[in-house]
């Protein structure tokens, strides 16, 4: 696998594939980027588990933290690591003791650890590194676009609006909807006459 450019149908079938995330390195702090990413997951429908051992007795969105993956006592398909690269190998080391292992080690950004990927891949899972599934979520299924940035999706049609309970591109329902108030007159004052 090249971890240097992954193919969108690999990301795509991981998100698709996938049901439940633990996030390992979760923080319950709103300014955080754990934070926005394990909000935005959870309002696509993944069942979100936080974990930190610094915030047991917490809750993230209605979820109670676990100090491990080994707290869990369930099934887990993808082990999201929101650490930096010193501390992958040993969350690679415990999902590998996990029974049934995940499916799916994923790497947020900035985090990388060839030797981490090489293990679990030998072991069967599927490893994504440096990358962010809020961004690559949000970059496939053309939310993204919405919000100003290079979605890197091409059509001659522009999609729609997100709206509640609208099916996306991977095939997840969108709870929030995309309109704004400064979209909607953005896009009033393009139509109307100057």
């Amino acid at each position: 696998m090249n971890h240097d450019n992954y193919d969108d149908n690999y990301i795509r079938s991981i998100l698709n594939g996938v049901k439940s995330i633990a996030m390992v390195g979760a923080s319950p702090v709103n300014v955080r980027p754990s934070y926005f990413a394990f909000k935005y997951l959870a309002q696509r429908g993944y069942d979100m588990i936080p974990v930190n051992p610094g915030h047991v007795g917490k809750s993230l969105l209605g979820k109670p933290f676990v100090a491990s993956l080994w707290d869990i006592g369930r099934p887990v398909d993808m082990i999201d690591i929101f650490r930096n690269s010193s501390h992958i190998m040993p969350v690679v080391d415990e999902a590998l003791t996990l029974s049934p292992p995940p499916k799916v080690i994923w790497m947020q950004l900035g985090a990388r650890d060839d030797a981490a990927a090489e293990k679990a891949e030998a072991a069967g899972l599927k490893v994504v590194m440096n990358r962010c599934p809020k961004i690559e979520y949000g970059r496939l299924s053309s939310e993204i676009s919405w919000m100003g940035v290079n979605s890197r999706t091409l059509s001659s049609k522009r999609a729609p609006i997100p709206t509640q309970g609208m099916r996306l591109s991977l095939n997840r329902m969108s709870v929030g909807g995309g309109a704004t108030a400064a979209s909607d007159r953005a896009a009033k004052n393009k139509s109307e006459p100057t």
